[in-house]
């Protein structure tokens, strides 16, 4: 018996002058654990003219993980953070009752060739923390427990797994571990991953009960209990997941919620614009969407 449950392709999504692949959520599948939203972005090269520009915008009721293989971005909010973070270390910022926050390329980048590649994965808090105090943490990539395993390279970008746990303050039981292959392997995590599962295939390949995965895949499995599966030489994937809320999570634009009435007290506060604002960027940010007709 297979114990894939579900295969979703990635999916190009504008998101205002870049495209992204969007891998949750999903018409059939809306969180994986606590995970509610995954877009990959890029990878993509820039010319001179040309820069990552995500204006001021509001979140509420969630955690932002930045990842980023290539590339470097600048992140600031209204609790005064200003980091640029580059490939390896990990922005993770907690949204909780509300916080604006914009991300752009860096000033010395801006008039020179860059590439950007990445990750931004949006987890979502337990119901009684869906209300806290805003907080931002930069974690640096020698930080990030690290190590090598029968001809594999681990890295545990968040949570705990593998006997071992990310610097990352997360506030629920999930997982989020990058593995590499220079050679064929076989990969035998069952006993280490807990909860819903996804595996996300960035390069290469694996393959599972005879069946062949390629890049851009995210499959989801049955069992985490039961995560037996080939990688091929040069592949790198993601395997995430973690235990499940009890209640039910929503989505409006950037709100996330168990309580739809949370989502449209914030809805109505950005189209007010009664949100704090980022210090030097007062008058750039991304309003909420029109209605689609």
């Amino acid at each position: 018996m297979s114990n894939i449950n579900l295969i979703i392709e990635e999916r190009a999504v504008n998101i205002g002058k870049f495209m992204v692949g969007r891998l949750l959520p999903f018409r059939q599948k809306r969180m994986v654990g606590p995970f509610i939203y995954i877009d990959h972005m890029g990878p993509v090269q820039m010319n001179e003219r040309e820069n990552v520009d995500v204006f001021a915008h509001p979140h509420i009721g969630l955690s932002t993980l930045t990842f980023l293989f290539e590339g470097s971005m600048m992140h600031r909010d209204t609790i005064g953070t200003e980091v640029e973070i580059k490939p390896g270390a990990v922005n993770w910022m907690t949204a909780g009752k509300g916080i604006v926050h914009s991300e752009r390329t860096p000033e010395y980048l801006r008039h020179s060739s860059k590439s950007m590649h990445g990750l931004q994965i949006w987890v979502a808090l337990p119901k009684e923390l869906e209300q806290m105090e805003p907080e931002f943490f930069h974690i640096e990539k020698e930080q990030i427990p690290a190590w090598e395993e029968d001809g594999l390279q681990y890295k545990l970008i968040a949570g705990e797994a593998c006997g071992r746990k990310s610097p990352v303050p997360v506030y629920s039981k999930l997982y989020l571990i990058e593995i590499k292959a220079d050679t064929t392997q076989t990969v035998k995590l069952g006993s280490e991953l807990y909860g819903e599962s996804g595996l996300y295939i960035l390069e290469g390949s694996i393959e599972s009960e005879d069946n062949v995965f390629a890049p851009k895949q995210l499959l989801i499995a049955k069992d985490s209990k039961l995560c037996e599966f080939t990688i091929r030489a040069g592949s790198s994937i993601y395997i995430f997941g973690g235990e499940t809320f009890p209640e039910e999570r929503f989505i409006d634009w950037n709100f996330v919620s168990s309580d739809k009435a949370l989502i449209e007290e914030a809805k109505q506060k950005w189209i007010a614009q009664k949100f704090d604002k980022i210090k030097g960027e007062e008058n750039d940010f991304v309003p909420y969407p029109a209605p689609k007709r």
